[in-house]
């Protein structure tokens, strides 16, 4: 299973955490403050980490830029807090954080936000391999083919023109962000722009999706003008 590094200076939320991640069958790296969560991340290289706001010593935002600036924002990052502010959320997603979770964080929206942020840290070694490009060509037109014609023709059309762009030597970011804005049209094609469906299909909350969406630039019309449902 994967590494998961959680970060909090409350002693009872460290806990709780790990005995829960411990039971999907990670593996957990503790630390209570910014300079352990430092340390962990150049021992340990973490395929997920879970990073509280508030901290005594560096709060979790200016960790995360810090992380972004040394290029070391190389794992999906979920922030959390009891007292955050929208604009703090949307301030780490923006750097890089992959989502927000509001403590207390209950049992399902953690695991959900696990879950997704694994399959963004897969995809994120899947695109920063140095495939043949044969075998990229292979694996888009597979995709391709895979797509439902209910998506919608413009859709379609989008999705497969974001895929042929695909090009392993683009920074990641710019790379994960075609790839996510490509996906998110797709979804919202097919389920005819119901932001609820595209929540539910995604494993995203609500509210993360639209800031998620207007982040990447997604006309969120477009799939209600040309979705068949």
């Amino acid at each position: 299973m994967a590494n998961i590094l959680v970060v909090d200076d409350e002693h009872g939320i460290r806990d709780l955490l790990s005995e829960i991640l411990f039971d999907e069958g990670h593996s957990v790296e503790l630390a209570e403050n910014a300079a352990q969560a430092r340390q962990a991340r150049l021992r340990e290289r973490p395929d997920l980490v879970l990073l509280d706001i508030w901290m005594p010593d560096t709060d979790g935002v200016t960790l995360l830029k810090e992380w972004s600036s040394a290029g070391l924002l190389t794992m999906p990052v979920i922030m959390m807090s009891g007292h955050a502010t929208i604009d703090t959320a949307v301030e780490a997603t923006k750097i890089g954080a992959l989502a927000f979770l509001e403590k207390p964080i209950t049992l399902q929206k953690l695991l959900k936000a696990v879950e997704q942020g694994l399959m963004r840290g897969n995809l994120n070694k899947s695109l920063a391999t140095t495939a043949p490009r044969s075998t990229m060509q292979a694996t888009t037109e597979s995709a391709m083919t895979s797509i439902p014609e209910s998506a919608g023709a413009e859709i379609d059309v989008n999705v497969l023109q974001a895929s042929k762009n695909f090009m392993l030597d683009k920074p990641l970011r710019e790379a994960r962000d075609e790839f996510e804005k490509a996906y998110f049209e797709y979804h919202l094609g097919k389920e005819n722009g119901s932001m609820t469906r595209v929540a539910e299909k995604t494993g995203l909350e609500r509210t993360h999706l639209y800031r998620k969406l207007k982040q990447l630039g997604v006309d969120l019309t477009r799939g209600k003008r040309n979705g068949t449902g």
